[in-house]
Parts: structure tokens; C-alpha cells; sequence
């Protein structure tokens, strides 16, 4: 029998955590097996896939409706795909339960992929009961954290196999190395360099580090960058603004190349309601910032060992969240040995031993 055919389903990609790991782990696969696919709606990151075949619906203006819609669309592409031809497996990246119900209607292979915490998307009863059943229909479900596995047992009944996002450290260093004008950052004083990369969702929860670092503003020497897109942006520009942090506060579009922008920065500050695995902490400690988290279901307590590699607070405690960044600016000289335990840790995030295991996922089922 042929050996089959691989279908990578993403209908959405917005340029996010979850979309590096999607072009790492895909171009990996592509180098592997003689023949993968990817089904997606949004045509302007088909240059970020090699030796790949891209499957976009025939008309563009569907890249302009929301998620729910892109999900039918790439649906019925699956539909099609599978009416002709049947010797496939699939990796779904999104649309992970609709997915698998057309797989499994049709007699294919299916492997999910789950990107963040489930304490953030299931608390509604109905939802959380429609996963509990349907989850049951892969053949294999990842996940990105050892805490994220062991939610996925406790809410859902379902194994799953952890596998860590690959970490490039070599790619993020050379890129964090080029050439950055940014007067923002430039100041001759002692100044703070405060920064976060995320897009603007109410999972990120930047109000609480905008809440944070008002009521510091008149006690520390500090900038804050904020770089990401979002539908909250415009309530972000609205706090900045009623409460005069325009000076010290700057928000700049989602940038290709966010580390030239980490390696100025003397402190990450990541104040997610829920993640999976957050790339963002990886990057940071890469280029050896200091992090401070919000300690949210999954990722960053794991990331930072519980606290040994860096400072973990509740989810939404602004006033906690003041403190430590007060407590790191008098006490900085005594956080290096955090930033090079961190720093050492990440060989679990390895980029080879970590993309090996995906192929070893898919070998099983092609």
C-alpha cells in the first residue's frame, strides 16, 4: 500500500505562538515525507511554507470573514479532498473537534493538536461536554505541556502525548542581532525597559499590566513596549490615555521580527489569563530577559520551574504584579542566577528532539 498523504489543517493563521509552531513543524514534516498539504484560507503566509502544497479556497474574500466561517470553508475543501481520494492522514492545528468528525466519517487517520490550556475555553458545560465526547474520536492528541496533559485527563478523560514546542535559539539570536532604531528605548538615564509581546485579546489580559505599571508611573524610572494586533487595542489606547501613560508607554504593531525589539529590553511581563505552552517566555529567556508571569494554566509554571527561573503571580493581580517589578528593580543583581538557571533549562525545548517526535507521531499513522 502507498504510504499516505499528509493534510496539515489550519483554516485560520493570524500570526501568532500557535502559527510559529505551525511553520516550524510543517517545513520540518515537508523535508520528511514525500508529500504534505496544508488547507487554509489565508493566502498572505504562503511564503513561510517550503516544499509544501498550499490549498486555498478559489476566492480571497473569504480572508475577511472571521474564524467560524474560515472553518466551514476549509471543511468542505476537506470534504472535497477526501470525495476524490481517501489515502491520507491528517493534523489538525484548529477546528480540532469539527475536524475530527470529518475525518472519522470518512475512514481517515487524525491527529490533534491542542494549543492552549482548556481552563480558558471549556467552562462552558455544553462545550466542555461536546470535547469530552468528540475528543474521543482522534487517533492521537498533542499537547505542548505536562500540566496541559494532565488537564486534558482530568476534564476530558483522554490521553495525550506531550510534546514541547521546538525552540529555535539560533534563529531567534541571529534575528535578535539586526539592526534596530528605536528611539523609544534610547534614554541616556537609568531607565527600566519593560516589554510584552502578545496579540490584544482578553486571554492576554494587558489591562492588568497596564494597571500594573500605573501604579508605579510616579515611582520608577521605566518604558513599556507592547507589540501585537487585536481586536482590544483601541480599550488599550483608551487606559493609556485617561491615565497620561502615553510618556511612558508605547504600542506598536505585530512585528515579523519581534527580538531585535526582546533583546533591548532589560524585562518580559507576560499577564496571559491561559496558555499551552507560551513561546513568547521561551524567546524571552533565549535572549536572557528576566520574566515575570502570570501563573496561568499551562506553560509558565512549568517554563520557569514554579519560580526558580524567574517570577510567577495569580492571574489578574495587578497590585502583586506592581510589586515584583518594584522588588526587581531594587534587587536586580540578585535575579541572574534565575535568568541563568532558565537559560539552561531550555534544552527541553530542543528544536531537533522536539520536531523528532512529531515525525515519529505521524510515521505511525502514514
Amino acid at each position: 500500500m502507498n504510504k499516505k498523504k499528509l493534510i496539515i489543517f489550519m483554516p485560520s493563521i493570524e500570526g501568532g505562538g500557535v502559527e510559529k509552531n505551525l511553520f516550524i513543524i510543517s517545513n520540518y514534516l515537508s523535508t520528511k515525507l514525500s508529500n504534505v498539504s496544508l488547507i487554509t484560507v489565508n493566502k498572505n503566509f504562503n511564503h513561510f511554507f517550503k516544499k509544501i502544497k498550499i490549498v486555498n479556497p478559489k476566492y480571497s474574500f473569504w480572508n475577511n470573514f472571521g474564524r467560524r466561517i474560515k472553518y466551514v470553508v476549509c471543511l468542505i475543501i476537506l470534504i472535497k479532498t477526501f470525495l476524490k481520494d481517501k489515502n491520507y492522514v491528517v493534523i489538525a492545528f484548529q477546528a480540532n473537534l469539527y475536524c475530527a468528525v470529518v475525518c472519522k466519517l470518512f475512514g481517515i487517520k487524525i491527529i490533534l493538536r491542542s494549543n492552549s490550556s482548556p481552563s480558558g475555553w471549556s467552562k462552558n458545560f455544553f462545550k466542555k461536554f461536546l470535547y469530552k465526547k468528540f475528543l474521543k474520536l482522534a487517533d492521537c492528541i498533542i499537547v505542548n505541556s505536562f500540566d496541559f496533559q494532565a488537564e486534558f485527563k482530568k476534564m476530558f478523560n483522554v490521553k495525550s502525548v506531550c510534546i514541547y514546542n521546538p525552540l529555535n535559539k539560533k534563529e531567534i539570536i541571529s534575528k535578535s542581532k539586526n539592526k534596530l532604531i528605536f528611539p523609544f528605548f534610547e534614554n541616556k538615564k537609568k531607565c527600566l525597559k519593560i516589554i510584552n509581546v502578545a496579540r490584544f485579546t482578553d486571554q492576554k489580559d494587558h489591562l492588568t499590566l497596564l494597571k500594573a505599571i500605573n501604579l508605579i508611573k510616579d515611582k520608577i524610572n521605566f518604558k513599556l513596549l507592547i507589540i501585537g494586533r487585536g481586536v482590544n487595542k483601541k480599550m488599550m489606547i483608551n487606559y493609556i490615555k485617561k491615565n497620561n501613560l502615553h510618556q511612558i508607554v508605547k504600542i506598536i504593531n505585530f512585528q515579523n521580527n519581534p527580538y531585535k525589539y526582546m533583546k533591548k529590553s532589560d524585562l518580559f511581563v507576560l499577564t496571559s489569563k491561559f496558555e499551552g505552552l507560551p513561546n513568547v517566555l521561551l524567546e524571552a529567556i533565549t535572549l536572557k530577559i528576566f520574566v515575570i508571569s502570570s501563573n496561568c494554566p499551562t506553560g509558565p509554571k512549568e517554563i520557569l520551574d514554579s519560580g526558580k527561573g524567574g517570577i510567577l503571580f495569580n492571574v489578574g493581580d495587578y497590585k502583586k504584579l506592581s510589586n515584583h517589578i518594584l522588588f526587581y528593580v531594587k534587587n536586580r543583581d540578585k535575579f541572574k542566577n534565575k535568568i541563568n538557571y532558565s537559560f539552561k533549562s531550555l534544552h527541553r525545548f530542543d528544536y531537533h528532539d522536539n520536531l523528532e517526535k512529531y515525525l515519529k507521531v505521524v510515521k505511525r499513522y502514514a
